[in-house]
C-alpha cells in the first residue's frame, strides 16, 4: 500500500512539474547532448590529425554516424568503424585503431571518477540504516582498492603509449600489420593530455545531464550525493557489457538500486534514467543513421 502511495506521488510530482511548463532543465540537458559530441568531436580530430586533417563538422558527423554504427554493438564497440566511414579509404583502418586513444582517454575519465564516488558513497551514503543491496562493505573497500590500482596502471599505459606499441611491434603477428599501430607511436604527452582533459569535461557532462533531469523529475537529492551516485553508475556500465537498445532496462535497475537508497521519487528516477537514454544516445544515433544514408547514397551516385 505504501509502495502504491510513493509510486502516485512521484507520478504527481511529474506531473506537477510539466504542468508548471518549467522546462529549462530539459533544454539545458538537450542542449549539453551538443557540448557532450562537440567535446568528443574535437577529441577524433586529435586523434587522427597524423593521418587526415578534418573540420570540426565532418568530425561532430562522423561522431554520430559512430554513435548510430554502435547502437547494437556491445558497449557500442562499432562506433570506431561508424566515425572511420567518412576517412578517405586509405586511412579508415587506421582510423579505428586510432580511436583507441580516445577510448583509452574515456575509460581513464570514467574510472577515476568512478572510484572517487565509490569512497563518496562509502563514506557519507552508506551507514547502518543505508546499505547497498547484495555488496557488503568489505567487498566494495575491495572494489575500491582494485579499481584505484588498476586505473593507475591504466593510467601509466595510456601516456606510455608508444612504449607498449614498440613492444608489441616485436610480435610478428603485430609486425606484419605495423603500419595500422605505427601512429599510436606519434603521440606526445601533451596531445595525450589534451585528449584526456576533453574526457574529463564530457564526464562532468554527464554529471550536470544527470543533475538537471533529476531536478525536472523531483528527484529531491543533494548534489553532491548525484553527482557520486551517477559516477557510481556510469563505472559499472563502463564494466558490464551491455547493448544501446537493451541498456535502458538495465539503466533503470541500476539506477533505482542506487538512488533509491536516498530517494522514494521511483517514478522520477527511471524517468531520468529514460531521458538521459534518449537524448545522450537515441537522438544522436538516429541523426547518425541519416548522415550515414546520406554518405551511401553519394557513394552509390558516383
Amino acid at each position: 500500500m505504501q509502495h502504491q502511495t510513493d509510486v502516485q506521488n512521484s507520478w504527481d510530482q511529474i506531473l506537477h512539474a510539466f504542468k508548471q511548463f518549467n522546462r529549462w532543465e530539459l533544454f539545458a540537458a538537450i542542449a549539453l547532448m551538443f557540448v557532450n559530441w562537440g567535446l568528443e568531436a574535437r577529441k577524433w580530430q586529435l586523434q587522427i590529425k597524423g593521418i587526415e586533417q578534418i573540420g570540426f563538422f565532418n568530425a561532430f558527423r562522423s561522431i554520430l554516424a559512430g554513435q548510430a554504427l554502435g547502437f547494437n554493438t556491445i558497449n557500442r564497440i562499432g562506433e570506431s568503424a561508424g566515425r572511420a566511414a567518412f576517412l578517405h579509404e586509405g586511412n579508415r583502418l587506421r582510423g579505428v585503431v586510432l580511436s583507441f586513444v580516445g577510448s583509452m582517454a574515456q575509460i581513464i575519465a570514467t574510472f577515476v571518477m568512478g572510484a572517487i564516488a565509490l569512497l563518496y558513497m562509502r563514506i557519507f551514503i552508506l551507514d547502518e540504516n543505508t546499505e547497498l543491496k547484495g555488496l557488503s562493505i568489505f567487498w566494495l573497500d575491495g572494489l575500491i582498492y582494485v579499481i584505484t590500482g588498476g586505473v593507475i596502471l591504466f593510467t601509466l599505459a595510456y601516456f606510455k603509449l608508444a612504449g607498449l606499441i614498440e613492444l608489441l611491434e616485436k610480435i610478428p603477428l603485430v609486425a606484419k600489420y605495423r603500419f595500422l599501430v605505427e601512429k599510436l607511436e606519434d603521440f606526445h604527452w601533451k596531445e595525450l593530455t589534451h585528449i584526456l582533459v576533453l574526457s574529463f569535461l564530457r564526464y562532468s557532462v554527464f554529471i550536470v545531464q544527470y543533475i538537471l533531469l533529476m531536478h525536472l523529475f523531483n528527484v529531491a537529492i543533494f548534489w553532491l550525493d548525484a553527482a557520486a551516485l551517477v559516477g557510481v553508475m556510469l563505472l559499472v556500465m563502463a564494466i558490464i557489457p551491455t547493448v544501446t537498445l537493451a541498456e535502458l532496462g538495465f539503466r533503470g535497475k541500476l539506477s533505482l538500486l542506487l538512488f533509491g537508497m536516498v530517494s522514494t521519487n521511483a517514478v522520477g528516477i527511471i524517468a531520468t534514467a529514460a531521458g538521459i537514454w534518449l537524448i545522450n544516445l537515441i537522438l544522436p544515433a538516429i541523426a547518425g543513421s541519416l548522415f550515414i544514408l546520406g554518405v551511401r547514397i553519394f557513394r552509390n551516385s558516383k
